[in-house]
């Protein structure tokens, strides 16, 4: 197996509990769960030619995912994150991909292209152990950022990468700073983490050995683990033309959310 795409899922999510059933109108109108629409992103990522798998350990997630025709993985409730679940998938599961896909399920937005620069860039680079997507913000998208932390949310996520594209740091907070503004000095400054990763099997089994670092639990980012480990994270940059992108983090996400569906055509 060349590739395969996992789809990590709790109910018990601390900010937003039940969030992968959450239904989200698009285009049409039409209610469509949280995990039917990430599985969506996969199958579109896919085109059919990579497997895709929700991992939970939730009976009604695993039915809505059965509903809709996707094959699921139980994991156990002790995960404390979306990559501890798909290395314990891929145990559970005895996936022998080459390179596995997380492709995180409060993010329905994803375009394909995303999932598929990853694994290109981990063909080409046969020495990386991880990757994941940054996408320049436009200002829109930088106020949004803004308007959460200034109403207390804890919301969507940023990164600094070196020249090279190697990730520096990842963080709730904006970061760089940007003194309030979205264009400094004619350019947006703020790259926006798409919670996509791309892994080789050996980078989830060291993962999974790993406890998390203080960086880990201040930010509530998984793949801090990683850096605090001193395992690099290669980011790979990608535009989405005509396209919003935006997670499910808090229910005041959804109409957001909705809006852009409708905006972009999307059923």
């Amino acid at each position: 197996m060349r590739a395969c795409i996992i789809i990590p899922a709790r109910y018990a999510s601390a900010r937003y509990p039940g969030k992968p059933l959450v239904t989200l109108r698009g285009a049409s109108g039409q209610p469509r769960s949280l995990i039917e629409r990430s599985v969506m992103a996969a199958r579109a990522a896919s085109q059919g030619a990579i497997p895709i798998y929700v991992a939970t350990d939730d009976d009604r997630i695993a039915d809505e995912a059965r509903r809709i025709g996707a094959d699921v993985i139980m994991t156990s409730s002790d995960c404390r994150n979306g990559t501890e679940r798909v290395a314990e998938a891929m145990a559970n599961a005895g996936l022998t991909a080459e390179i596995v896909v997380n492709l995180q399920g409060d993010a329905p937005l994803t375009p394909p292209h995303f999932v598929t620069a990853l694994i290109a860039a981990m063909e080409a680079a046969p020495a990386c152990g991880m990757a994941t997507p940054r996408l320049r913000c436009d200002a829109e998208t930088v106020q949004n950022l803004l308007a959460d932390r200034r109403a207390g949310r804890v919301g969507a996520t940023t990164v600094v990468a070196a020249n090279d594209g190697w990730a520096l740091y990842f963080s709730k907070e904006v970061i760089p700073f940007t003194n309030g503004l979205g264009v400094v000095e004619g350019e947006v400054p703020v790259f926006h983490h798409v919670g996509v990763y791309a892994y080789r099997p050996a980078a989830l089994t060291a993962y999974a050995g790993w406890e998390p670092g203080p960086l880990e639990r201040l930010e509530g980012l998984e793949q801090l683990r990683f850096l605090e480990n001193g395992h690099p994270i290669q980011t790979v940059e990608v535009t989405a033309p005509g396209a919003m992108f935006w997670e499910l983090n808090n229910p005041s996400d959804v109409p957001l959310i909705e809006g852009y569906l409708a905006r972009m055509g999307w059923e």
